[in-house]
């Protein structure tokens, strides 16, 4: 068997062009979704930032599995579905008007996406969610915040 060299600079380069080139889509996208029972991964993650528009806990908590854990920078370390009821949805719920999802891409069991939030006193932010899905449901979702001015939430009283 041969050994062929390759310079770690150039393994890199084509590595981080291949990431690049996976996460983009030609344009933006509504994130209202299908509402077939069979749902793609694409339908899923639709389906979910469509359900917090609707102010309705009941379509989120479906969207979610039983072991569903939430990670970000604001302290939410793998929190389970009824800590991330308390602390995301029920304080962020009255914040949040609608998503515009830039980026979607998706995988048969997972999904990043880059999206603009907007919120009813007219701000918006951005942020980037690794979702992990199994059977169907949303298994875990990391939040990656956008700007520091909207860090951890859309209420924050950041920098302007």
């Amino acid at each position: 068997m041969k050994t062929i060299a390759v310079p770690r600079r150039n393994l890199l380069a084509t590595g981080a062009c291949a990431l690049a080139g996976s996460l983009s889509l030609p344009r933006p996208a509504d994130a209202r979704g299908s509402g077939a029972a069979n749902l793609t991964t694409q339908e899923l993650v639709r389906k979910w930032y469509a359900a917090w528009e609707t102010k309705d806990w009941g379509p989120v908590d479906s969207l979610l599995a039983d072991n569903f854990t939430f990670t970000s920078a604001a302290g939410d370390d793998h929190i389970d579905k009824s800590t991330f009821k308390a602390r995301c949805w029920e304080t962020q719920i009255d914040f949040i008007e609608r998503f515009d999802l830039e980026r979607v891409s998706t995988g048969p069991q997972d999904a990043f996406v880059k999206y603009l939030c907007h919120t009813r006193n007219g701000k918006s932010f951005r942020n980037v969610e690794y979702l992990r899905i199994k059977n169907g449901k949303l298994e875990s979702i990391e939040c990656y915040f956008g700007a520091q001015s909207s860090f951890p939430s859309a209420v924050s009283a950041g920098p302007k």
